[in-house]
């Protein structure tokens, strides 16, 4: 089965970091997060994986090269119209569509077994949620089928607690119920279509992570549950002491004090006195200045923290991002 990651998108909501990196650019812990979802697809063998460009669109062909074909859109074509772009790259047989900003270690070998179990055009990945006003719900019959949808509701009025985790399988007919227009979004124009013509169209819950890391918010609880091993996730680096992972060749000082589960990365400079506190990721070639204290924070690639500088609960990045995700691409 092939397999498309959606990439072409602005990334509003991650704003101002995504001023200068594309949103599946964005690090998470080691590598990017589309990098993450490349692992996965690794993992369940799909090896033929289109991806549409859009926003940044040279940063993804310089870091993925040749493993991903890619498809590149002058305007925006919408999360569905993106897709039926790529249509010839799928053929006749099913296929997988995944966010590029999913960050998830879900099962997909089962989500294809689901979808061809089920029989229907589409089979798309749900999972309980808390908040359903975050979330697109999905309603159900008892076989699984598809009877609708709310969008955001708020948790008095929600009639399901599943949420679209934005991950597909679908089968090529289902570009039949496509708008005749370039733009096209799956929960506005294509699904809509499927209920009223009684097409099925089925759920497959997962109990696996999954968080869509779309917003500031989102992307620290993200990291910070792939540093705590609630998330799995192929990571490189070392234990060098319990809950301290080190990638590379970083020197951790004699007189750093760490209070709590850290990942450190390649060519970080840290300098002496430097005090980390609760949850901790220091990205690729960040540089942490003398009597730093953190806690609760996220040192983005190549990003210079000063010294004696105090973050709490921060997100620190500067233009240095991009530039160190490219030296760090291999």
């Amino acid at each position: 089965m092939k397999a498309m990651v959606l990439a072409a998108g602005l990334g509003t909501r991650l704003r101002p970091l995504t001023y200068e990196i594309t949103k599946p650019m964005v690090p998470v812990l080691d590598r990017p997060v589309m990098a993450h979802i490349i692992d996965l697809l690794d993992k369940h063998g799909f090896e033929q994986v289109v991806a549409n460009l859009h926003y940044f669109p040279d940063s993804i062909r310089e870091h993925f090269g040749e493993r991903l074909t890619y498809r590149y859109e002058p305007e925006l074509l919408g999360t569905a119209g993106g897709v039926r772009a790529c249509a010839s790259f799928f053929g006749e047989e099913s296929f997988l569509v995944i966010s590029g900003d999913a960050l998830t270690d879900i099962d997909l070998t089962a989500l294809a077994a689901r979808h061809r179990e089920a029989g229907g055009v589409a089979t798309l990945a749900v999972k309980r949620v808390v908040d359903t006003r975050e979330f697109g719900v999905v309603l159900h019959d008892r076989e699984g089928r598809i009877t609708g949808f709310q969008e955001k509701p708020s948790p008095e009025e929600a009639l399901s607690d599943l949420g679209n985790c934005g991950i597909y399988v679908f089968d090529p007919r289902i570009f039949d119920y496509f708008p005749q227009r370039p733009f096209v979004d799956w929960a506005q124009d294509v699904f809509p279509v499927l209920l009223e013509n009684d097409v099925p169209f089925h759920i497959h819950e997962v109990r696996e992570y999954w968080n869509d890391v779309g917003s500031l918010g989102e992307l620290r609880q993200g990291t910070f549950d792939a540093l705590r091993g609630e998330l799995h996730l192929q990571v490189e680096g070392e234990e060098v002491r319990p809950g301290v992972t080190v990638a590379g060749d970083s020197q951790l000082p004699e007189d750093i004090e760490i209070e709590g589960p850290a990942w450190i990365g390649r060519e970080v400079r840290i300098g002496s006195g430097v005090r980390l506190m609760g949850l901790v990721v220091l990205g690729d070639g960040a540089s942490i200045g003398e009597g730093a204290q953190l806690r609760d924070s996220i040192v983005l690639p190549g990003t210079e923290i000063a010294d004696e500088a105090i973050l709490i609960g921060a997100i620190a990045g500067h233009s240095g991002i991009l530039q160190s995700l490219r030296a760090h691409s291999d």
